[in-house]
C-alpha cells in the first residue's frame, strides 16, 4: 500500500483540502477495519496507517495556516 505521504504531497502542492480530507477518512476506515480483525496480525499495516493519517494532518495544517507570501 503506498504510504499516505505521497498522495497527501501533491494535494498539498494543489491547495485540494477536499482530496486530503477524503484520504485522511479512508486511512481511518481501514484502520478501523483492521483493529476489527482476528486471527491476523495487522499491527504494521495500523501503524502505518496511523503514520499516514499524521502526516495528512499535519499537511491540512499548513493549508489552514496564515497565507504567506
Amino acid at each position: 500500500m503506498p504510504s499516505g505521504g505521497v498522495h497527501s504531497i501533491g494535494y498539498t502542492r494543489l491547495k485540494d483540502r477536499q482530496s486530503l480530507e477524503n484520504l485522511r477518512t479512508h486511512r481511518r476506515r481501514l484502520a478501523v477495519d483492521l483493529k476489527a480483525r482476528t486471527g491476523f496480525d495487522c499491527r504494521s499495516s495500523i501503524a502505518q496507517l496511523e503514520q499516514d493519517i499524521a502526516t495528512i494532518e499535519a499537511e491540512l495544517q499548513t493549508l489552514s495556516g496564515p497565507i504567506g507570501g
